[in-house]
């Protein structure tokens, strides 16, 4: 069939009408898209901003709920402005399509937090006085507790679920503008998933753990870090404390003056004698050697059970730079010795001072029970505010200076998700995680004036790299004054086990991230490594003998497992500086 030249020419006109078209409505989509996209933007700038002011506010349920409205309403404003067809046609398209899909979910994502997730928490919180929180008389009302179970575990799913989603966008297509807005909320997020979910566990085992349902026993340890151990120090004072309807009282004290056992308390296995001998299952001062306190803490238990008659239902541990946090929240107090121990001078005080102000170690232990014991009487006296004892708390458990062990099953399931736990170094996904344990090996108290340096460095990284490597370097300094060995007391420079007064030796075991090939390893001086196996970790041991002045410095270099980790970590025994260190890839 011949075609016309006048029909040619209608069939183009056609055409170009409909291509015209097309083009109209592409543009008119794109004007649609942008403007709903400036203003979802501006949106979405604000409900960060509230998430922000909620996590700053969330001790003041009116000031909570508030922000948690201003939250729901500008999500809810961007959510209607990126859930459109024209909205969700343009995500299908190449390069703008991820724009518009990661604007969408971050708006969807905060309108859901807000209406089924913090909604019905503020509601909760709204009807608790937080006076209802405070310790009087010694104890606390459980029921508070109970009753937001439901609603702060209801939270810490919803909250959970956001942070999983946000976290799963992909930003590596993202214009620098949109990440700058997905990147802090996420953080954000992240960080409120994680203080619900503190507040669903704590919620959850406060009840039963201060006696709601039946009297409980804890065992207190007081560790003392001026004599090193793998999770923190020496446990040098004791408490009892029991626990009925949320009263607690403190009925016993002692210290870690327990003779050596004649035979081992506890099986520890093959491999954990190979690193550690019989010492952590036959003294009890040795029982923090363990570098984990779910292992640790049931035989200091078994130990005292056997030495004093008393049955812990569980196990608290503490030291004095956590005592520290708290004597922000109760203020100054006096010891019966006449002392004051303020936040500012009790770490000196009770870690270096208390040697040089007593000389009989009888005298010293007494001044830390006394110490802990005065710390736990101000707090029961309900002087300090609620929201500054949870702080204290918080940062000391952040620090794992706090840690809890329960012989209740279900109990220690939930505690064991938690830094309260005292657990080794996790490597998953997101991070590689060294562990630094330290112990001292004289029976000094020179850990105080030693300096720990962790350094490290990622050799190889990014997502073209099949393979990841990490550099930790420790080096080790003994601090003390030169002529230490002559002027200050022999409670502080030791000289036992053939090692020179004033010379601290340190030794030291570091545990790769699971999976971790060992690649270098070098040691200064005359040193050599030893190590072994704990479960699934690569144990790398070394031991030093430093006199004041004298460092010494190891480095290791692995490979990772996982090719590219978002961060590498090294968890280091609390002492006196950092807890932890953090080497992030610049990818």
């Amino acid at each position: 069939m011949t075609i016309s030249t006048d029909q040619a020419r209608r069939v183009g006109t056609t055409v170009g009408w409909v291509l015209a078209g097309i083009l109209i409505a592409a543009l008119a989509g794109a004007l649609w898209i942008a403007f709903r996209g400036v203003y979802a933007a501006g949106y979405l700038q604000a409900a960060r901003a509230q998430i922000g002011t909620l996590t700053q506010t969330i001790d003041d349920p009116d000031a909570a709920a508030v922000a948690i409205r201003e939250i729901g309403a500008d999500a809810q404003a961007a959510h209607e402005l990126t859930s459109d067809p024209i909205w969700w046609a343009g995500a299908q398209l190449p390069w703008v399509g991820p724009q518009l899909s990661a604007v969408s979910t971050i708006a969807a994502t905060l309108d859901d937090i807000s209406t089924t997730t913090l909604t019905p928490l503020a509601e909760v919180l709204a009807t608790v006085d937080l006076d209802a929180f405070r310790i009087a008389d010694g104890g606390i009302d459980l029921s508070v507790f109970t009753s937001i179970q439901s609603a702060a575990g209801q939270a810490a799913e919803g909250m959970s679920a956001a942070s999983d989603a946000i976290n799963g966008i992909d930003t590596a297509p993202l214009l620098r503008p949109l990440r700058e807005i997905i990147e802090p909320a996420a953080a954000q997020v992240e960080d409120a998933a994680n203080a619900a979910e503190t507040l669903q566990r704590t919620a959850e085992l406060l009840p039963t753990m201060l006696g709601g349902n039946e009297k409980r026993t804890w065992l207190l340890l007081f560790q003392n870090p001026a004599e090193l151990r793998s999770l923190g120090g020496m446990p040098g004072a004791t408490a009892v404390l029991t626990a009925e309807a949320g009263r607690v009282e403190l009925i016993e004290q002692g210290t870690a003056g327990i003779s050596r056992f004649p035979t081992p308390v506890a099986e520890l296995g093959p491999e954990l004698q190979a690193l550690y001998g019989n010492r952590p299952a036959v003294w009890f001062s040795g029982t923090t050697v363990l570098p984990d306190f779910a292992q640790a803490a049931p035989i200091a238990r078994d130990m005292w059970q056997l030495e004093h008659g008393t049955n812990a239902d569980g196990v608290i541990s503490l030291d004095p730079i956590a005592l520290s946090y708290l004597l922000e929240a109760t203020g100054p107090i006096q010891l019966p010795t006449g002392e004051t121990l303020t936040a500012e001078n009790a770490v000196q005080f009770l870690l270096n001072d208390v040697y040089l102000r007593y000389s009989n170690p009888v005298e010293q232990n007494e001044v830390f029970a006394q110490a802990a014991a005065t710390v736990f009487s101000t707090l029961m006296s309900g002087k300090a505010s609620p929201s500054a004892v949870l702080t204290a708390l918080g940062h000391a458990a952040d620090d794992r200076r706090l840690l809890m062990w329960s012989s209740k099953e279900d109990e220690q399931q939930v505690l064991a998700e938690t830094t309260l736990s005292g657990h080794l170094p996790v490597t998953d996904d997101q991070a590689a995680r060294f562990g630094i344990y330290l112990n001292d090996g004289t029976g000094s108290k020179l850990g105080y004036y030693l300096d720990v340096d962790p350094q490290l460095t990622w050799n190889r990284c990014g997502r073209d790299q099949v393979t990841s490597q990490a550099t930790l370097s420790l080096t080790l300094t003994n601090n003390a004054p030169a002529d230490a060995a002559t002027s200050l007391p022999g409670a502080i420079v030791g000289g036992s086990y053939g090692v020179p007064a004033a010379t601290l030796r340190v030794v030291s075991y570091i545990y790769l991230p699971t999976g971790a090939n060992l690649l270098e390893s070098e040691l200064s001086g005359d040193l050599a490594f030893g190590g072994g196996r704990d479960g699934d970790y690569r144990v790398v041991s070394f031991g030093a003998d430093l006199a004041p002045g004298d460092s010494t410095t190891a480095t290791l270099t692995v490979s990772l497992p996982n090719a590219t980790p978002d961060e590498i970590i090294a968890q280091l025994t609390p002492a006196f500086g950092d807890t932890s260190v953090v080497a992030t890839c610049e990818a």
